[in-house]
C-alpha cells in the first residue's frame, strides 16, 4: 500500500488529499479563498487525522506543480519540501493543468474527443493545454490571449472539451459546433490522486534542492 498526500495550492481554495494506491481516501479544503498560508497546515493535520495515519506513515508528498497562483504555488511547494525533508520522503510534481483533465475522462469516453483545461491568468489571458484520452500533451502548456481563430484548427477536426475557471472569459471565443463546455468543473486535490501513484511507480521524483513551480511566464507585481 502506497500512501500519498496531494497537495493542490494553484487555486483560491486550496485542499489536500491522502491517497492509497491512486485511491483518494480523505480530502480536506479550505473554507476561506487565497487563504493557504493559514489553512494548509491544518488541513494536512486533518486529512491525517481523519485517516489515521501520522506524517511518517506517507510514502511520497505530491504537490500541484503549476500554473496557477504564483503566490499560492509557492506556499505548496514550500510546505511539501519541508515535509519531505523532514520524514525523508520524496517529492513528486502534478502538473495542474494534466491533473484537471483526470476527472472528465469517464464523463466523456470519445477516444477521439480532447482536453482543454483554462485556467483563470490576467485580463483576458489563461493557462491552458490540450491533452488526449491517454494524457499525451497535444498543445503544450503555455499562457494564451483568446482571438476570434481560438483553437480552430483542433475543433475543425474532433470535439473539444473546455473547463475551468477560464472558461467564462474563453467562451466567447469558442463558438464552434465541436466546441463542449462542461461548467462544473473543480480543481482540487483528489484529482492528483492516480497520477501521483503513477509517478511513484515510476519513480519520477523532483530534486528538493531545485524544484520550483511552473509559472509558466514571469512573475510581476503593479505598483500602487
Amino acid at each position: 500500500m502506497v500512501l500519498i498526500l496531494n497537495i493542490e495550492t494553484s487555486v483560491p481554495i486550496c485542499s489536500v488529499s491522502i491517497a492509497s494506491n491512486g485511491i483518494c481516501l480523505a480530502e480536506s479544503r479550505s473554507n476561506t479563498p487565497n487563504d493557504h498560508i493559514a489553512q494548509l497546515t491544518t488541513l494536512i493535520i486533518e486529512t491525517l487525522k481523519t485517516t489515521g495515519n501520522k506524517i511518517k506513515d506517507l510514502d511520497a508528498i505530491a504537490v500541484s506543480s503549476g500554473p496557477g497562483s504564483y503566490t499560492g504555488l509557492r506556499i505548496g511547494v514550500s510546505t511539501a519540501k519541508g515535509m519531505c525533508h523532514a520524514i525523508n520522503k520524496p517529492l513528486i510534481a502534478v502538473n495542474t493543468l494534466r491533473s484537471m483533465v483526470e476527472p472528465l475522462l469517464n464523463l466523456y469516453t470519445d477516444t477521439d474527443t480532447l482536453f482543454c483545461p483554462l485556467i483563470d491568468a490576467r485580463r483576458m489571458e489563461v493557462y491552458t493545454a490540450i491533452y488526449n484520452r491517454s494524457g499525451k500533451v497535444i498543445f503544450p502548456p503555455q499562457p494564451l490571449l483568446f482571438d476570434e481563430t481560438g483553437f480552430s484548427e483542433y475543433l475543425d477536426q474532433v470535439k473539444v472539451v473546455f473547463f475551468g475557471s477560464g472558461l467564462l472569459k474563453g467562451k466567447p471565443f469558442l463558438q464552434h459546433k465541436n466546441a463542449l463546455f462542461y461548467n462544473e468543473h473543480e480543481q482540487i486535490s483528489s484529482n492528483m490522486s492516480g497520477l501521483s501513484f503513477h509517478r511513484y511507480q515510476n519513480s519520477e521524483f523532483e530534486d528538493l534542492a531545485y524544484f520550483e513551480p511552473e509559472y509558466i511566464k514571469e512573475f510581476y507585481t503593479i505598483k500602487k
